[in-house]
């Protein structure tokens, strides 16, 4: 059988993609040869953009097309919280619920020792840079799976060294082994709601 070069490079690169196996990644190339060529021009552009002009913000470590990003600039957030998550995504999941008005803190990961993803490969250090006495609360919203639990211990120890701060995890709503990016806004609500001390 002779391949198509073009087709099949499409595909390689597409499979490179988290989550995108062969099968999804010849539907997609079949799809693009299907698009017009303006669709196709503001697809590449905005994933050139993408890759060239987003940055983490220096304060809170989420994505942002400027050193600090929206949220840490926003006069109007409640500077006394901050919710700890693993991944950016999370952070517009929260967000989306309408009902959280504090900060952010983006780990850019979670605890791993069978992936060898130790304290130092995560943005542990600029949490604890970030902490003095204007913050009350610490929010942590690590996903409720093993790995995501041992995270929150972890920090929960190192946050104890600050005692005029409240250390809480978000509860019910997030079954155990759940995931916070398949959630709904409610059920993220709700955890945020009903979060506890730890």
């Amino acid at each position: 059988m002779i391949k198509n070069v073009l087709f099949e490079n499409c595909i390689i690169e597409l499979s490179k993609l988290p989550g995108i196996g062969r099968k999804t990644a010849e539907r997609l190339a079949l799809f693009i040869i299907k698009m017009k060529s303006s669709e196709v021009d503001s697809l590449v552009r905005s994933i050139k953009d993408l890759n060239e002009k987003i940055q983490y913000c220096s304060i809170c470590g989420n994505l942002s097309e400027n050193e600090i990003c929206g949220i840490c600039k926003d006069e109007n957030r409640d500077k006394s919280v901050i919710c700890v998550v693993e991944k950016e995504n999370d952070v517009n999941i929260i967000e989306e619920t309408g009902r959280y008005n504090g900060l952010y803190h983006v780990l850019h990961g979670r605890l791993s020792p069978i992936d060898s993803i130790t304290a130092d490969l995560l943005n542990i250090d600029k949490l604890l840079n970030r902490i003095d006495s204007s913050i009350k609360e610490i929010i942590i919203a690590t996903n409720a799976d093993p790995d995501g639990e041992t995270t929150a211990i972890y920090l929960t120890k190192i946050l104890k060294k600050f005692p005029f701060l409240t250390v809480t995890r978000i509860a019910s709503g997030l079954p155990i082994g759940g995931f916070l990016e398949y959630a709904d806004g409610i059920t993220v609500l709700k955890a945020l709601e009903n979060r506890r001390p730890i």
